[in-house]
């Protein structure tokens, strides 16, 4: 909407495709299982493949600092390679999107997870036969990598508020800024809520199988997971 000179009151803002979503919505409670997911897969990158992240990327670009700077235990070889198989993903994502308008999204949202999820059994694959050091981390870091960003591109794409389901901040962010202490009406405060819920419901137990070495099943539980996940979304 448009105004004149003379009025006033600021043009309207465009809505995300999915800012109507809500909590108990088909969409929004797949992207609660998806968020659960990022929680094992988090657990899986940071525990198991050498202190590198595979859905934040913020955090690659600070853990190569911490690598160049001589800081023990980070790889700035590991974070490129997430780096890199991660925008390839985003790049796939977006040609995914340019193929499914927003009315179709039940169709994008189910080709990118079950993307996702062959390439998490590729990876527990990967880790199973040859385990996880040396080139076949590298090999399971860019499988997992390009699932993230599939999936990143993906949800970018669907606009729900709140549930970008791999990172927390602004979902912390907003939790806190509109909250009825800080002046706010607390809006979506039980999706920020559930959000991080559904993230530590995901890492705690791929935490435990990991540091129990694991990784094989905790990438495996991952695939499954994000699989019961597109399986019952129905829209």
């Amino acid at each position: 909407m448009t105004t004149s000179a003379g009025d006033p009151r600021p043009a309207a803002r465009p809505q995300l495709p999915g800012a109507q979503v809500r909590d108990r919505h088909p969409l929004a409670l797949a992207l609660f299982g998806l968020t659960a997911v990022s929680g094992l897969i988090d657990a899986v990158s940071y525990l198991g493949l050498g202190h590198v992240f595979t859905a934040n990327m913020t955090g690659n670009v600070v853990v190569i600092a911490f690598a160049l700077a001589g800081a023990p235990g980070f790889s700035v070889p590991g974070s490129l390679t997430s780096l890199a198989a991660f925008l390839l993903g985003a790049v796939l994502a977006g040609r995914l999107a340019a193929r499914h308008t927003p009315a179709r999204r039940g169709r994008w949202l189910r080709t990118a997870v079950v993307l996702e999820v062959v390439l998490y059994g590729a990876a527990a694959a990967v880790v199973a036969a040859r385990g996880a050091d040396g080139s076949a981390q590298y090999g399971v870091i860019a499988l997992v990598a390009v699932a993230m960003g599939i999936r990143n591109g993906t949800v970018r794409g669907l606009g729900v508020p709140d549930l970008t389901t791999t990172v927390l901040t602004l979902t912390l962010t907003g939790l806190a800024a509109d909250s009825r202490p800080a002046g706010g009406t607390a809006p979506r405060q039980r999706r920020r809520i559930l959000a991080v819920a559904a993230m530590l419901a995901g890492a705690l137990p791929g935490a435990v199988l990991v540091l129990h070495g694991q990784l094989a099943w905790a990438l495996a539980a991952s695939a499954v997971l994000a699989g019961v996940t597109v399986l019952l979304y129905r829209e």
